[in-house]
């Protein structure tokens, strides 16, 4: 909308330029003269002013028309790629310039000006991967979710663009609150490119939303790995986490392997309280009394933090 509102206001803005110099124009005294052979022509100054612009266009005309007969001359020559290469490079350049035209309506936020702008462009141009990027995003900010979709399920099919692909695809789901698929689709992105923070953490949630907490503590791993968690943020988390795998094996009777979650909690962050109570429960249930003792008197001894 706003790129389309300055494309009316600069068409007005020169609309006014012309018509105020033509009035300049028609109000100037003097001329041209032209004599040549024997012939003289009076021009005013708005005529003089056409002529030159009529001349411009003529030149404009003749450079067109070299190029194509000096790509003519070359076919006829032997060369039987010159006229595909000079038609290729003119088409080209329109496709790249209604590219330009469709980003620069997308960064103003006028998602159907790039729509029209991105589908030009991909006609012209032999680059699908670029064009169809511009057309799902044009369709994003257009709110035309059938098309972003399809597009980028396009975009799935070639390497190079799949994370593009998946990434856009995960965004929708989670706008959608199917968090089955954006799981999937959070697990896929991220085997590609685990370095990438906002995959991570679309990942962590949505495993978190499902209670996968072994899931959970192996993305958190990657984020320490890649240098997106601070060291001691990532072993408070991961105590937490672990404490959660700890309790829900305790719920389903799986004791000792809850007991040996409570005691990697309870190492991880020895202030959690709930890790070292149940860390003490699965000691006694084990009937190691100087185990649990020793884990009482540690938990005892930890001040309390704010």
């Amino acid at each position: 909308m706003l790129w389309s509102l300055t494309k009316i206001l600069m068409f007005m803005v020169a609309l006014t330029a012309i018509t105020f110099g033509a009035s300049f124009l028609m109000e100037a005294q003097g001329g041209v003269t032209i004599e040549y052979g024997g012939i003289e022509l009076n021009l005013k100054p708005l005529q003089a002013t056409l002529l030159m612009f009529f001349l411009l266009i003529c030149v404009w005309f003749l450079l067109k028309l070299m190029g194509l007969l000096i790509a003519v001359a070359h076919f006829i020559n032997g060369d039987e790629t010159a006229l595909s290469r000079y038609f290729d490079r003119n088409r080209e350049r329109r496709g790249f310039e209604a590219l330009s035209a469709g980003l620069m309506a997308l960064a103003s936020g006028d998602g159907r000006e790039a729509m029209v702008g991105a589908r030009k462009a991909g006609r012209l141009l032999n680059r699908p991967n670029l064009t169809n990027l511009v057309i799902a995003q044009a369709a994003v900010a257009s709110g035309d979710k059938k098309t972003a979709t399809a597009t980028y399920k396009i975009l799935l099919q070639d390497p190079k663009t799949r994370f593009v692909g998946i990434h856009g695809l995960l965004k929708q789901k989670l706008q959608e609150e199917d968090f089955e698929t954006a799981l999937n689709l959070a697990t896929r992105a991220f085997a590609l490119k685990p370095k990438h923070l906002e995959t991570q953490d679309a990942l962590l949630k949505l495993q978190a939303g499902q209670k996968d907490w072994a899931g959970v503590r192996k993305t958190l791993n990657a984020k320490l790995k890649h240098g997106s968690l601070p060291r001691d943020v990532h072993r408070r988390r991961d105590g937490v986490f672990a404490l959660s795998q700890a309790r829900e094996l305790h719920a389903a009777g799986q004791l000792d392997a809850a007991h040996v979650k409570a005691v990697e909690a309870n190492k991880l962050t020895p202030g959690l309280v709930p890790a070292a109570i149940l860390t003490l429960k699965g000691y006694l249930e084990k009937d190691k009394p100087k185990l649990a003792a020793k884990t009482l008197r540690a938990a005892w001894s930890i001040e309390p933090h704010p």
